[in-house]
């Protein structure tokens, strides 16, 4: 099995993946939740499903107290309504109407954030994801500097952080896509999420990377690219085997988890799927286009 051979085709496979999200997530960007745009949310229960007339009222009510919704969504007998921030007061009256409106009608939950906490929220979780990356690729490049020259611990490092970037672009892109038409929002849960695949992508990565440190003590003679093919048949069946078996207790979760946990379980789902996928077909044949491309650039023929 030719793996590095084919590293083009798999290149081209993870684009047409990445091209739709990216293009969603310049139209139209993630649809956050009010964890980092700030507002009010309130959940109201419903003795039986929703209706257009029960929406038509809940407009109604929220319209009387002059409060602006910003989404409203249905889910069987439940509601999710989203808002600009709005007092207890308001809210009081609200939910008043609304029973007296629609009999047997309740609030489940409210929340209410505001737009700088929102903001920090926000913030926060961009300096997360940075400084994991930065990490990332200095405890790669410490952990593989003894690695035989002419390969870089270095280009390791930055391979792992590309394959990272991968996987994170592939969940955000299809939150994109599941936001703008199935408004689905992101909240703190999806950082945590995107968290948790940063450290499976890089775990799996570097079970392959520390295979190929090993070949090439090991296989002198051989050129860096089939030391890297055989490298990845080597670790092909761990990987593998890890993250099946990591989706199918996630699998579990998702169906007796709960409403709550429901996105975020997915979010990890896609996550470690791409994870699997770019450590095995991304990182390291990345690693084999950079290596030949610097002994092209300094003028030598051999490749080990």
């Amino acid at each position: 099995m030719d793996i590095v051979g084919k590293k083009y085709i798999y290149f081209a496979i993870s684009l047409l993946v990445l091209i739709p999200g990216i293009v969603a997530l310049a139209l139209w960007g993630l649809n956050t939740s009010i964890d980092f745009s700030g507002g009010s949310r309130i959940v109201l229960s419903l003795p039986k499903e929703v209706n257009s007339e029960n929406i038509e009222t809940i407009k109604t009510a929220f319209k009387e107290e002059n409060v602006s919704i910003s989404t409203i969504q249905k889910s069987g007998s439940k509601i999710y309504v989203r808002t600009i921030p709005i007092t207890q007061e308001k809210r009081t009256k609200i939910v008043g109407s609304l029973q007296k409106n629609i009999k047997g009608s309740k609030q489940e939950r409210f929340e209410t954030i505001g737009p700088i906490i929102g903001k920090e929220t926000a913030l926060n979780a961009l300096k997360a994801l940075v400084l994991a990356s930065v990490i990332i690729v200095l405890y790669i490049a410490w952990s593989f500097r003894s690695i035989p020259k002419p390969a870089s611990s270095f280009r390791f490092g930055i391979c792992a952080i590309i394959a990272l970037l991968h996987d994170v672009l592939v969940v955000t892109g299809i939150f994109a896509i599941l936001g703008h038409f199935f408004h689905v929002e992101v909240d703190s849960l999806f950082v945590t999420a995107l968290l948790t695949i940063i450290g499976f992508s890089v775990h799996d990565t570097i079970v392959v990377f520390d295979r190929i440190r090993e070949n090439l003590k090991r296989m002198p003679a051989s050129s860096f690219a089939e030391v890297t093919n055989e490298s990845i048949l080597q670790t092909f069946t761990r990987s593998l085997n890890t993250s099946l078996t990591t989706m199918m207790v996630l699998f579990t979760i998702l169906l007796f988890g709960g409403e709550s946990l429901t996105w975020f379980i997915v979010a990890l789902l896609i996550g470690i799927a791409s994870g699997t996928y770019s450590s095995i077909f991304n990182a390291a044949p990345l690693l084999v286009v950079w290596h030949e491309f610097s002994l092209r650039h300094s003028g030598k023929d051999k490749l080990n």
